[in-house]
């Protein structure tokens, strides 16, 4: 099953079928966005890159956002694995290209070459003004946990951290999942809720990465429940 799902054909296929998705729900949701004043400022200004951050879960709504972010001709960060190969094409149907990057296992020094190559040019894009979204929680878990990564970016890049929870109703989750995604149904209601920036200092010390990965992760938490809210979900 694994080995028919990495073939080209069917990773082709669910990337058109993804890409056909999400864009109905950006064009039939009737959405709302709570906040995004605020955030003018950093999508506007095109001499500076911006690092936006959404729950891995949410990746089926994540075109909610497309209009601010074309903006600032983001890219995403999607994983090199199975799952994130029909996403990136996905996204890219969408305008949105990714680059290539997941955290790597001590000692596979493969895949922490790829990693570091990956972050590399995820930070050059940014410090040329770019946008880079990142769903910091992917591609394993723990669900809305943010991990380094997007952080460290952000670190060597000056750039602001926004934050973007998102919802829509009506919907279904799979509970089976790690990060029970959400999949919006067409000609519902959707919510964005915008909070930020948040910014790590260049001379961030490991202490005060982890200190603002507890509040960069309650916060954007706290955003995904707003929305939540503003479309009528509960539980």
């Amino acid at each position: 099953m694994k080995g028919l799902l990495r073939s080209a054909a069917v990773q082709s296929a669910l990337g058109w079928l993804l890409g056909v998705y999400l864009r109905l729900i950006l064009r039939t949701v009737r959405w709302r966005h709570e906040n995004l004043k605020a955030m003018e400022p950093h999508l506007a200004d095109p001499s500076r890159g911006v690092v936006a951050l959404l729950w891995h879960g949410r990746i089926p709504l994540s075109l909610a956002v497309a209009p601010q972010m074309w903006r600032k001709q983001a890219k995403v960060l999607v994983s090199p694995s199975a799952d994130g190969e029909f996403i990136a094409r996905a996204l890219a149907q969408s305008g949105f290209p990714s680059i290539r990057a997941s955290s790597a296992k001590p000692g596979d020094a493969a895949k922490m070459r790829q990693a570091v190559a990956a972050i590399r040019e995820a930070t050059a894009w940014v410090a040329s003004g770019g946008g880079l979204v990142v769903t910091p929680d992917g591609p394993r878990g723990p669900n809305e946990v943010i991990a380094p990564g997007a952080l460290q970016i952000a670190r060597r890049t000056g750039a602001p951290v926004l934050l973007m929870g998102i919802a829509a109703r009506p919907s279904f989750r799979l509970q089976r999942t790690w990060d029970r995604v959400m999949f919006g149904l067409p000609f519902g209601r959707g919510a964005v809720v915008w909070d930020g920036p948040l910014y790590v200092p260049e001379d961030a010390d490991e202490a005060l990465i982890a200190k603002l990965i507890t509040e960069g992760s309650a916060r954007l938490s706290a955003a995904t429940r707003r929305a939540e809210a503003l479309v009528g979900l509960t539980g």
